[in-house]
């Protein structure tokens, strides 16, 4: 059944705002409602067209209101938060993640009209640890369950969502775990770490890296929107790319660290805000991550159109990252050792 009201949490940054606006743009949406704590910048709100803005907090039990009186019937919870920084620190992070999805599901739950409920969700639920499988199916649990952070909140938030399903079997519940997003519009920690002119590395660890471009974010997520696809789905980009190999693409200078060096590192790095890379984000960054998407293929419908290699190669492209160092700096360095090598011999 194709939505007739549509509320979407999380509008004052990039995915939440730019779903907004694509509903918006469809006439047979009658109304789209954007919920966000804080205005989405001015932008954002310019290019969300004639969906309305409401500022409220889904911790608070009000959000039942706004739901009811506006007769909602699907819901998109796009608003999960995976920096500390951007959210006030981790208390309130965890506050707004959690608890606010509890308010949430409990306001779904009262309500007679919702029938379709969308969670934006994150493949960081399946952990990252040296005991991974090469690739994570959606039936597969965490070798080492998320210790804290984004990744804890995401396993409790699905967790609750799974019992409101239970709850409330009339509902057509869809759970999104995405892949981290690249893309040359939307800014996260994983795009600030490789804009960095130096990048620093953990000694000894190349990760495997599966990426999803934010434009096929957005698509996955309309199409969850418009249509009941009910169930888990991994959503990431065809491909891998190694660490080594991004940090290459993007023309950047590789520093590897020993692991005791690394959390110093990250921590004067979030000092200066340059970027507020997590322990869990961390960890993702020395053992990577890969998930299966025939389910997204073959159950859900969709194909991104954009690989790892290319959804990546679009970020450098739109950020116009340049080589630190030169084609022509390189070639210096090769003669003069090839110089050496030929006074030896």
């Amino acid at each position: 059944m194709a939505p007739s009201v549509v509320l979407v949490t999380g509008v004052s940054r990039f995915i939440g705002a730019h779903l907004a606006a694509r509903l918006a743009a469809d006439p047979s949406i009658d109304r789209v409602l954007g919920v966000d704590t804080i205005p989405p910048p001015r932008e954002l709100l310019r290019g969300m067209g004639r969906a309305e803005f409401i500022r409220a907090d889904i911790r608070n039990p009000l959000i039942a209101k706004v739901i009811t009186s506006a007769e909602v019937d699907t819901v998109v919870h796009t608003s999960l938060s995976s920096s500390p920084a951007a959210s006030g620190g981790r208390v309130a992070m965890k506050e707004m993640n959690v608890i606010g999805t509890m308010q949430l599901l409990a306001a779904c739950q009262r309500s007679p009209r919702v029938r379709r409920l969308v969670l934006k969700s994150t493949t960081a639920v399946y952990g990252s640890s040296p005991r991974d499988p090469a690739i994570f199916t959606e039936t597969m649990a965490p070798k080492a369950l998320p210790a804290g952070g984004y990744a804890k909140d995401a396993v409790e938030i699905e967790g609750y969502v799974r019992g409101f399903g239970r709850r409330r079997p009339d509902v057509s519940v869809t759970v999104l775990r995405f892949a981290n997003f690249i893309g040359p519009r939307i800014d996260t920690a994983l795009t600030r770490y490789f804009a960095l002119p130096v990048v620093p590395t953990v000694l000894g660890y190349d990760a495997r890296m599966q990426l999803l471009h934010s434009e096929d974010a957005l698509a996955v997520l309309e199409q969850a929107s418009r249509q009941d696809l009910p169930g888990v789905f991994n959503v990431g980009a065809p491909g891998v790319l190694l660490l080594s190999q991004a940090i290459r693409r993007a023309g950047r200078v590789q520093v590897s660290m020993p692991s005791m060096v690394v959390g110093p590192a990250s921590r004067l790095f979030r000092g200066a805000r340059l970027v507020d890379m997590t322990p869990d984000q961390m960890r993702f960054l020395n053992f990577g991550r890969v998930v299966d998407t025939d389910r997204l293929r073959d159950t859900f419908g969709f194909t991104p159109r954009w690989t790892t290699m290319q959804a990546f190669d679009d970020f450098v492209h739109g950020h116009k990252l340049r080589p630190m160092i030169s084609t022509a700096q390189v070639d210096v360095v090769e003669k003069g050792v090839l110089a050496a090598a030929r006074a030896l011999t």
